[in-house]
């Protein structure tokens, strides 16, 4: 027996793997005459029929707008949505519904925080970030930092790809107002120890807000066990629809915080010489909300919690400890990001290889892979390099899949040799 096939066996005795797949069914096509290999998990992961289905059904039997309809659709509709928000809740142990706030994405709850956290802020305050973070979580804060006269300062990374936690301990001071940072690089795959680096923070009574849009796809968050003030994640990359996100917030500091966006749902009295604000979660929620990608979320996480999570992580690390087994089949790769703890993500470039060249050639062979820096600049300048080829595994990618992969890069490295 060869030493995939043993995989394949160890791998399935503990996880279907084949069975998961026909939840899929984008899997199941021919991309360029090839079966479709599907490493791009880390932009957006692909959809089960379970969340297809409750947006058809959704739409078929109960699209109403919510919360202020006098008719049955109307209840229906209210209950899936709340439903969806309670499923939320679970999700991330938050304490309750009032806490979780929907948002178009990550990127949307992240700024709404900054907008939010703005009037705590002033001249010569530091809001930390580290040096791996996505865009979505510099930018707002930046955008913040010029309005109010504070400084976005960045945690360093080692050449390993973690983070340098002495450069956190010395940048962590009196003058530190938040810490913004991400639980997993979307870039490398690193998971970041967050619960210590909360909890130093809390002591310094610095607000804490963390980035879970590369965490929640491998595994399930606690925000209670965590200690965050807030915690962001976006539906796609969690087998949901696109279009939106969460914003787990701590209701305390949501009732401080202004709106961030004004009209529709976010009111509770409107005349021309004040307006008043509804109560949590919907003082957050301006206008129609996306409801029926939130009953596709709520079953994405349902259709999640059926399956055995531990298992599931099991074959994710499998995935990923294969392919580093075969970096070295293919000359002159290299892994960047090489943290001890990582989710399936490599990282990579090729000697005399660009990474767009890689993609291009990979597609060629149905083998989808993501290129160039990744929203990740600071990162990839750190590395010195224009951007990386990214190959991001997903429970229902399988051994073979990695195998095709590395035999398309002996190829590509082949013809340019």
């Amino acid at each position: 027996m060869t030493d995939l096939s043993m995989a394949n066996n160890t791998q399935s005795m503990v996880f279907d793997v084949q069975a998961i797949r026909r939840d899929f069914p984008i899997l199941n096509q021919e991309i360029n005459g090839k079966p479709l290999v599907y490493l791009d998990n880390g932009a957006s992961a692909q959809k089960p029929q379970s969340v297809l289905d409750a947006m058809d059904r959704y739409y078929r039997e109960m699209h109403s707008n919510v919360h202020r309809g006098a008719h049955t659709l109307g209840d229906r509709a209210t209950a899936a949505f709340e439903g969806a928000r309670e499923t939320v809740r679970q999700f991330l142990n938050a304490s309750s519904t009032r806490e979780i706030i929907w948002t178009r994405g990550t990127t949307e709850a992240i700024n709404l925080v900054a907008n939010g956290l703005a009037p705590r802020l002033k001249a010569g305050d530091e809001i930390l970030v580290s040096h791996m973070e996505h865009h979505a979580n510099i930018v707002p804060w930046q955008m913040v930092a010029e309005r109010t006269g504070a400084r976005v300062v960045p945690i360093q990374v080692t050449p390993q790809g973690e983070l340098d936690l002495d450069s956190f301990n010395s940048l962590l001071n009196e003058r530190t107002r938040v810490l913004a940072i991400t639980h997993v690089s979307n870039a490398l795959g690193t998971v970041n120890p967050i619960a210590p680096l909360i909890e130093q923070a809390k002591k310094q009574g610095v607000l804490t807000l963390v980035d879970g849009a590369q965490a929640v796809p491998h595994f399930q968050p606690d925000v209670q066990a965590l200690g965050c003030d807030f915690y962001a994640f976006s539906s796609h990359k969690l087998f949901g629809p696109t279009g939106i996100g969460v914003l787990y917030g701590r209701a305390e500091l949501l009732e401080e915080m202004p709106p961030y966006q004004g009209g529709g749902e976010m009111i509770e009295r409107v005349s021309f010489e004040r307006t008043t604000w509804n109560v949590l979660p919907y003082k957050f929620e301006a206008g129609t909300p996306a409801i029926a990608e939130a009953v596709g979320l709520g079953a994405a996480i349902d259709y999640l919690s059926s399956l055995n999570r531990k298992a599931m992580e099991a074959a994710e690390d499998a995935l990923l400890r294969r392919a580093n087994e075969l970096v070295e089949t293919v000359p002159g790769m290299e892994i960047i990001g090489t943290a001890k703890q990582k989710v399936p993500v490599m990282s990579f470039k090729i000697a005399g290889l660009h990474p767009s060249d890689i993609g291009t050639l990979l597609d060629q062979q149905g083998i989808a892979i993501r290129t160039g820096h990744h929203c990740a600049m600071p990162l990839m300048d750190f590395y010195g390099v224009p951007g990386t080829a990214r190959a991001s595994f997903a429970f229902y990618n399988t051994l073979e899949e990695v195998e095709k992969l590395f035999t398309g890069l002996q190829k590509i490295q082949r013809l340019f040799a």
